[in-house]
């Protein structure tokens, strides 16, 4: 039986196209507030002894955890043979150890929260960082999908000579295969965070690539001061305006528009989150994962 598709609020557009692109049924309901602010939720489509695939990307997640959690609860509830959450952006990843005493490891908590509501967790590209594998969290089987080939073939039809450049050491596995699989030269940056807001970038070397285009990756943009400080660098340097590719577009408060300021030629993400800076369509690497579910 075709897997039943519920898109949360803001992600209709990704459920559609998948309907579209693999045998698949779009599930009705009704989910709206009371008067108090409370969620309603009411299942208008029969779930029983369907696998059902609820599709919520997790920006500002928690005005959504509730409304996700009521409608996982109630296909279970209602005889769902099986419940997938389709997260394309997957949250709570930054707060992974205590770093002062008190503090909630809310990295593993949610994932106790997610791992109870659902019977199988789908992402793209999890911002990980002294956790290696989503399993060492998550108690439920979990799906990682990577973006690099869809922002390779970007890259190679959109920019002419591009140089790709990761803005820190860890990036550097990441960019190094969008840069392979773009036949792209590729180049690391070293970074220091000193809070939130504050970093500060080393200033790009680009040698032989000077004619190139820069094109700086990155997996999330949040508050964008990283890829800002190398823009303002590569444009000290005398570089072609950079383009700036994020997988996730978070961009907190004013963060897209003073990226947009500072001097990005081009900004460009993934689809995993809604922004108007979406040009690449993640809609294909999800396909495979659910014709074979």
């Amino acid at each position: 039986m075709k897997p039943l598709l519920f898109a949360l609020p803001g992600n209709e557009l990704l459920a559609e196209r998948l309907s579209q692109k693999m045998p698949a049924e779009l599930g009705q309901m009704t989910l709206r507030k009371f008067p108090d602010g409370e969620t309603y939720l009411c299942l208008l489509t029969e779930v029983a002894g369907r696998h059902v695939v609820l599709i919520s990307s997790l920006d500002r997640p928690d005005e959504k955890m509730i409304p996700l959690w009521l409608l996982a609860k109630t296909a279970k509830a209602q005889g769902a043979k099986k419940v997938t959450l389709l997260s394309p952006y997957l949250p709570y990843m930054r707060q992974d150890k205590t770093f002062h005493p008190g503090e909630s490891i809310s990295t593993r908590h949610f994932a106790d929260l997610v791992s109870g509501m659902v019977d199988h967790l789908v992402t793209v590209d999890p911002h990980l960082h002294r956790i290696s594998r989503l399993e060492e969290i998550y108690t439920i089987p979990t799906t990682v999908l990577h973006a690099a080939q869809p922002i390779a073939k970007w890259i190679r039809t959109q920019v002419e000579k591009p140089v790709l450049i990761g803005p820190d050491s860890e990036s550097k596995q990441w960019v190094s295969e969008v840069a392979e699989k773009a036949g792209a030269p590729y180049l690391v940056l070293e970074k220091k965070r000193f809070g939130d807001r504050q970093v500060e970038v080393s200033v790009p070397h680009l040698g032989p690539y000077r004619n190139h285009t820069p094109v700086l990756v990155d997996d999330i943009i949040s508050t964008a001061q990283t890829m800002i400080k190398a823009v303002e660098h590569l444009w000290q340097s005398g570089a072609k305006p950079p383009v700036c590719i994020g997988v996730h577009a978070v961009f907190a408060g004013p963060a897209f528009e003073e990226l947009k300021a500072a001097g990005a030629g081009r900004i460009v993400t993934c689809d995993t989150i809604l922004h108007s800076s979406n040009a690449i369509d993640l809609s294909e690497l999800y396909v495979p994962v659910f014709n074979n579910s």
